[in-house]
């Protein structure tokens, strides 16, 4: 059954409060995203880059150190608190596969760090329309593997991932899955796009209320990351584009959080029920009145929410 925290056992004048107070909040989050976005695809991309420099300023609680797997470049975020060390979270970072970056992340990827604790790795995988697929999951792929040659092993790792980054993360498990290596721990996933076809009926009926996404943006994104599909839309329904067309029997526990007001509310139940047909160890939270990775921002459920991830996390 699919879990949703809303507002059960508050009374209807405060529910219409908090309902008032989240839609003048999300007001705010959406006059805060138009500012990162441009027609033009660079001046997007450093947008995003400055947001994230002013949202994710790093932590004096953590260390963080770049370097590079040949061309991509990483980061790992440590806690400075003594924790373990041989376990830790591979984190892809989101962006319709044409922006972002792990600066941009590293306000969650700082968050999953000292909640967990634990080491996080985040990176720069190519973007689109430079690089279509398969570059992305190349790059996620290629650093997964850097990982194995480091010695960990496959299940001390959570593989976590954002928007499109959730998608890398179930690729790259699809991936693995399929070349018959050792699958990661487990994946986290918030608000993971899933589902490239744009089909399912959220894309329509969540419009008007998310902050966040339109669907115009998700059709520029999938062009971008996959051109193929304009010619022949079955290519969208490659697992290794929309991972819910993905086979997931004996897959590793999955741990779902969603907004409800997001348009990409459908990628997620529908990946939750897929996963629980094929007996996939699999929780979902729909955070009631919230909009996509709302987790990337200062407020009090955000980083409770965080927090249960972190624990699913430490629990698996």
């Amino acid at each position: 059954m699919v879990q949703q925290n809303s507002f059960r056992g508050v009374s209807v004048e405060n529910q219409d409060k908090r309902k008032k107070k989240n839609q003048n909040l999300m007001k705010i989050v959406k006059a805060l995203h138009n500012l990162t976005i441009h027609e033009d695809l660079q001046r997007q991309r450093c947008s995003q880059e400055n947001i994230g420099k002013l949202l994710g300023t790093k932590s004096k609680k953590a260390t963080y150190t770049e370097f590079a797997v040949d061309t991509i470049s990483c980061e790992w975020v440590r806690p400075v608190k003594p924790h373990k060390t041989s376990d830790m979270i591979l984190y892809c970072h989101g962006g319709g596969f044409y922006t972002g970056s792990l600066k941009y992340a590293r306000i969650v990827t700082t968050k999953l760090a000292l909640s967990a604790p634990m080491d996080v790795l985040s990176f720069n995988y190519r973007l689109a329309p430079e690089h279509p697929a398969p570059a992305a999951l190349e790059d996620t792929l290629k650093v997964w593997n850097h990982l194995m040659h480091l010695g960990y092993n496959a299940k001390n790792i959570t593989v976590c991932g954002d928007s499109a980054g959730g998608n890398l993360a179930l690729a790259l498990g699809l991936k693995l899955k399929e070349e018959e290596q050792p699958l990661p721990r487990s994946f986290v996933l918030f608000s993971p796009w899933t589902d490239l076809t744009l089909t399912s009926s959220s894309k329509t009926q969540n419009a008007k209320p998310d902050p966040i996404l339109t669907m115009k943006y998700l059709m520029s994104a999938r062009e971008a990351y996959e051109p193929n599909g304009i010619f022949e839309e079955t290519v969208y329904k490659n697992p290794y584009v929309s991972p819910l067309f993905g086979d997931y029997k004996a897959f590793s526990p999955v741990y779902i959080q969603v907004g409800s007001n997001e348009i990409l509310l459908d990628d997620s139940t529908n990946l939750y029920e897929k996963l629980s047909k094929q007996l996939v160890p699999v929780k979902i939270d729909i955070y009631e009145g919230m909009w996509h990775v709302f987790q990337m921002c200062n407020m009090k459920i955000a980083n409770e929410a965080i927090c249960k991830a972190a624990q699913f996390i430490v629990d698996a």
